[in-house]
């Protein structure tokens, strides 16, 4: 199994809009495609992580309508699951008149699942005709349940949960970072030219979103202005800053994602390639260093969870941006790869994850300015230690010790932030 390849089928794809209520929709069209005549009634069960995922966040080509129950609803009446993440590039006015309907008539509803810990999307499509349930789980396109009027058509065996959804997950997660830097160096032409596609993708949106009067526009204010350095730093922040606000707002741009995530994606493509381009390093070992940066968010998530209670931009893709500078220019180099890893998690290890919504460009220019910092201490030979707070004697000690505090110790935060944000509409 290449699984440097698994990785990329499954968790490194285009995606318009936030992943999660594009997950739903994509599981609303799969059930709704198999149903005749008009959509009656739709029911959706999420787990509190996609919940509280979706539940600001702008929905594309919707007119600004926000959240996961209109993002399922469309998708219900879009019936296009071929489209996957990108299944909302065209919403008819029709569309969201229907949708909006199906809703104020309270016969479209969403709730959430506390009992379940990972990612669950369950969607329940009704027509005076037919009935039909999908179930996606564990990873925003893994569909492991289809029924159509209580028939199975689809039934796939979730093995130990220890196999996160996927072989290849089972597989990196028993895997040393050292044989990730490994894979990542084995790329093909195939791989090569995906990876590139990311990059370009990712531009086109940040490009996109340095127009809007958002988090990456006010970072070039402050250099404009002086009150930063026009250097790396600010250049990545804008950047990366820029295509979160693009991607948060809604704006009709996809994005290449990482982890499943669209914000990872973006620190874990741009910020390795803009810090690769300052320091001259060959596209081939960028784009190299993009594949790990890939694999490494992809290795922490297995450890915690797709949607932990902490923000995967920090936790995940920063640090696999981070050990990407480092590879550019020491790819067998352990010891300085450690101290990237530790002096990541150790500044930024308790960013809580609080829904996506415009404010997560904050959080990405934060663990864009931490990968690069981070990095750039461990290629001069300094980091912090393991005897300090939870960092480990190892950089994969130091993700199980962070693995324990996002299940363990973290378990009521979502439930914390769920119960702030009912209270909003209340």
């Amino acid at each position: 199994m290449n699984i440097l390849k698994e990785v990329l089928k499954h968790e490194v794809f285009p995606a318009l809009g936030c992943t999660e209520p594009i997950a739903i929709a994509y599981a609303a069209s799969i059930a709704a495609r198999e149903i005749k005549g008009d959509i009656e009634e739709i029911d959706i069960t999420v787990d509190p992580g996609v919940y509280k995922n979706g539940f600001a966040v702008t929905v594309p080509n919707t007119g600004g309508e926000k959240g996961n129950l209109i993002a399922g609803v469309l998708g219900a009446l879009i019936k296009k699951p071929e489209l996957k993440m990108e299944i909302l590039q065209k919403v008819s006015d029709e569309d969201i008149r229907y949708a909006k309907a199906l809703i104020q008539a309270g016969k479209a509803k969403i709730s959430y699942d506390n009992s379940k810990t990972d990612l669950y999307v369950e969607v329940f499509v009704k027509s005076e005709k037919s009935s039909a349930r999908a179930v996606i789980q564990n990873t925003h396109t893994n569909l492991v349940v289809l029924e159509k009027d209580s028939q199975s058509l689809v039934k796939k065996e979730l093995k130990d949960k220890s196999s996160v959804g996927h072989e290849y997950r089972t597989i990196l997660l028993e895997m040393q970072i050292s044989e990730i830097i490994e894979l990542a160096q084995q790329i093909d032409d195939e791989d090569y030219d995906y990876i590139k596609s990311g990059i370009d993708m990712n531009l086109e949106i940040s490009k996109a979103g340095q127009k809007l009067q958002k988090v990456g526009y006010y970072i070039y204010e402050l250099v404009q202005r002086g009150l930063i350095l026009d250097d790396t730093f600010s250049s990545s922040k804008i950047l990366t800053a820029s295509a979160a606000d693009a991607r948060m707002a809604g704006l009709n741009f996809p994005v290449m994602s990482s982890g499943g995530s669209g914000n990872q994606g973006i620190v874990a493509i741009l910020v390795p390639y803009n810090v690769g381009k300052f320091f001259k390093i060959k596209e081939r070992r960028i784009v190299e260093s993009i594949a790990l940066s890939h694999l490494i968010n992809s290795y922490i998530k297995c450890f915690t969870g797709d949607l932990s209670p902490l923000c995967g931009c920090a936790i995940a893709a920063g640090v696999g941006a981070a050990v990407a500078i480092v590879f550019q220019q020491y790819p067998r180099d352990m010891g300085k790869i450690t101290l990237a890893v530790n002096n990541l998690i150790s500044d930024l290890g308790g960013m809580l994850c609080d829904g996506a919504k415009g404010g997560c460009a904050l959080k990405v220019a934060s663990s864009t300015n931490s990968a690069i910092r981070s990095a750039y201490m461990a290629l001069n030979n300094y980091g912090i230690s393991e005897t300090e707070g939870f960092v480990g004697k190892s950089a994969e000690e130091t993700i199980c010790n962070l693995s324990k505090i996002s299940i363990l110790g973290m378990a009521g935060v979502d439930d914390t932030i769920l119960g702030i944000m009912r209270d909003k509409i209340l």
